[in-house]
């Protein structure tokens, strides 16, 4: 049902009662999924623009200058709610989704990379989601042959109701070759093509602009179901098409379906559309205009085609065995039309449906929070114990159970594989991209400025250790519901703490996804607030890329950046029990000269291995790089501190760099704060400070790290 307000805008605009399907458009394209209205205010703040950027927000990806004439497509989006209630199609269809957005700017797709955020697997049914969403996302991007190069998992009990799954997609193309959702001439064909039209997906987007309650199980026919084999053909058809110079202009059909698409299409161009909705190919029996319109069935793409072309243009998708039709075309007068049996059962100005959803800033109140700090854990009797339970937390732990089922390294592209601090993908001979992902939820909800702050510097990071400089940034805002005042606060707080560090940093904010309303009546909380980030940046391949692991023994362990004892939203204080106590690490003011400087390390080819720290600090880095060699490390001398403080502190813009020629490396890092801090040697770590010593076999911490991989297998 249409709001109160809206329908009476609506109304007044019109001067008549709107018919149902007008209703079922507006319901969509005014939803906050589709119209950004809570959230466009504050969009607006982001540093959009930049020396690479060929196109920006506002198209289906974004486009970014490369080298020798090669661009790159970039997308973001959030498939949250459908995996909630059907956790393998739904995030196997949130794949397809942002596929298809690369191959409609004319793209092949090239890498994935997947923050997911969930609930602990303490129960069967946060086990069954987490399962089933890993399946749906491998099988789905196996079938299509894109890798996955990339991700995040992160559990916490507030996504248990909600979980959230993001996914970032790339896309590779000739610069002459780009395409966008910006129609060009009226009296241009608009051709269907791809799957067949079913109810499956009806109401979609008006399904993720609002609460999950437990009863939305029941809502189905909310989740698309996808077919990737259609998927793959759809691909090299557009592709095809494409080279050919039939397509005009082309945008997926996603949120709203074919209304959304080619109302949006339509728009952008300044123009009109007529659609008639009977012949477009459907899958079931007896569907009205409504259904037709607004299904979100998947694998489905819509072009502009010259009619001189279009009999070319359905040749092309019948060699494809893909169904195709013509379903409308493009006017002078702006208006949307809908045709059903002869009859017009929608008539509206399109600006108003595309552009006239009443968009507000909303109250913003900093909530009362009770800093917990009589929680806050103190020396543990049992430094080693802690050590290895906050290295087993399956937050830290490995990942391999879940990216050893994607298929990484499908179009022989991939020089860095998962695991690492970034993938990284080969574009030319010489040069290719590093991809990162992920933030940091519970320091955003302490903290929200600094934790949208820290999500772009860590990063940031991820990629400069292994030498690459960011080009672009998308992102997926995911929060609760907004007409909450607090959550407002959140929202707001985390968007201006990432549009400042991106400027900080000088990469543009490119595009992305806002998914707002991740709540859930069933366990009567919002989600972590979780501003989840997409980065990507160029790497020169000629120069040897440090491993994230220690390579040779002998080598030198330098810490770069500055330790500091705040602990807040830290996975250490989550281990023990004391989410909400302490403050959040602020973001020093040299984190761009830190982050610049490690970059010009790494890409000195001095470094034999680069490891960020984040999650788990200095402890957690030490012992991840620990998978063939260990290592002396000495921090009596990196602060003054108590012990879990200096091994568990989460303070952002540092790095280990390893190396086997210290002196040249300190040279280049001497205007940043540095120190030599051990040697790599044996087959034990052992770290010791002023008042501590802890001794860890690599089988020790082998046995805490393989934690998540070795319960999976049980």
């Amino acid at each position: 049902m249409l709001p109160e307000e809206d329908l009476k805008i609506i109304k007044k605009e019109l001067g008549r009662e709107p018919t149902l399907v007008e209703q079922g458009c507006f319901l969509n394209m005014w939803s906050e999924h589709c119209s950004y209205r809570s959230s466009a205010p504050l969009l607006k703040t982001f540093t959009t623009t930049g020396e690479n950027v060929i196109i920006g927000p506002g198209d289906d990806a974004a486009v970014i200058r490369f080298e020798d004439g090669y661009v790159l497509t970039i997308g973001m989006e959030s498939h949250n709610h459908p995996s909630y209630i059907d956790p393998y199609n739904g995030a196997a269809t949130g794949v397809g989704g942002i596929i298809r957005d690369i191959i409609s700017m004319g793209a092949r797709p090239i890498a994935l990379v997947d923050p997911l955020y969930l609930g602990p697997l303490d129960t069967p049914k946060n086990l069954f989601l987490f399962e089933q969403i890993i399946k749906g996302i491998a099988g789905y991007g196996n079938c299509i042959g894109v890798p996955v190069v990339n991700g995040e998992t992160f559990f916490d009990q507030n996504y248990s109701g909600n979980p959230l799954v993001n996914v970032v997609a790339v896309g590779l193309c000739k610069e002459e070759d780009i395409i966008t959702a910006r129609a060009q001439k009226a009296g241009n064909k608009l051709v269907l093509a791809g799957s067949t039209t079913g109810r499956d997906g009806l109401g979609g987007a008006s399904f993720a602009s609002r609460d999950l309650e437990s009863s939305d199980a029941k809502e189905r026919t909310n989740v698309q179901v996808g077919d990737p084999y259609i998927e793959k053909l759809l691909i090299e058809m557009t592709l095809e098409a494409t080279k050919k110079g039939y397509v005009k202009s082309c945008k997926d059909l996603g949120a709203a379906g074919l209304g959304g698409a080619s109302s949006e299409l339509a728009a952008k161009g300044g123009l009109g559309a007529r659609i008639i909705t009977d012949v477009v190919p459907q899958r079931e029996l007896n569907m009205n205009a409504y259904e037709i319109l607004l299904a979100e069935s998947q694998e489905r793409m819509l072009f502009e085609v010259a009619p001189e072309d279009v009999d070319a243009m359905l040749a092309l998708i019948a060699k494809y065995d893909l169904n195709g039709a013509i379903v409308g075309y493009l006017t002078d007068e702006p208006n949307y039309t809908v045709e059903f049996e002869g009859e017009i059962v929608a008539d509206i100005p399109i600006s108003l449906l595309t552009g006239g959803a009443p968009i507000c800033e909303k109250t913003a109140i900093a909530p009362i929070v009770q800093v917990e700090e009589s929680k806050a854990p103190g020396t543990p009797k049992d430094l080693k114990a802690a050590f290895l339970k906050v290295l087993s937390s399956y937050n830290i732990a490995s990942k391999e159970w879940i990216y050893r089922q994607y298929d990484h390294e499908v179009q022989l592209r991939t020089v860095v594989k998962p695991g690492e601090d970034s993938g990284v993908l080969r574009i030319t001979d010489k040069k290719g991209i590093a991809l990162s992902c992920g933030c940091q939820p519970r320091a955003t909800l302490l903290d929200p400025y600094n934790g949208g702050k820290t999500a772009i510097m860590e990063n940031a990071m991820n990629l400069a250790v292994k030498g690459a400089e960011g080009l672009a940034i998308v992102n997926c805002l995911n929060f609760g519901n907004p007409d909450r005042p607090d959550i407002y606060w959140q929202f707001k707080n985390a968007v201006l703490g990432l549009g400042d560090g991106a400027r900080e940093l000088s990469i543009p904010v490119v595009g992305g996804n806002v998914s707002l309303y991740n709540e859930s009546d069933e366990f009567n909380t919002a989600i972590l607030p979780t501003p989840s980030i997409g980065m990507m940046g160029k790497v020169d391949l000629e120069t040897l890329l440090p491993s994230s692991y220690f390579a040779n023994p002998g080598d030198t362990i330098i810490l770069v950046g500055e330790t500091t004892a705040d602990m807040g939203g830290s996975e250490y204080y989550a281990c023990f029990g004391a989410q909400n106590a302490g403050k959040v690490p602020p973001v020093p003011k040299n984190a761009p000269e830190i982050i610049k400087a490690v970059i010009e390390t790494a890409r000195s080819g001095k470094l034999s291995s680069a490891h960020d720290l984040s999650l788990g600090g200095i402890a957690a880095g030490l012992a991840r790089m620990c998978k063939d060699y260990g290592a002396k490390v000495d921090l009596s001398k990196v602060a003054e501190m108590k012990a879990e403080e200096l091994l568990f502190s989460e303070a952002p813009a540092r790095a280990l760099l390893v190396t086997g020629e210290p002196e040249a490396v300190q040279e280049i890092l001497k205007d940043v704060p540095h120190m030599i801090i051990g040697k790599v040697e044996g087959n034990s770590l052992e770290v010791k400070g002023k008042d501590f010593e802890i001794s860890l076999s690599l089988k020790e911490i082998s046995d805490a790290y393989e934690s998540l991989t070795r319960f999976m297998m049980e």
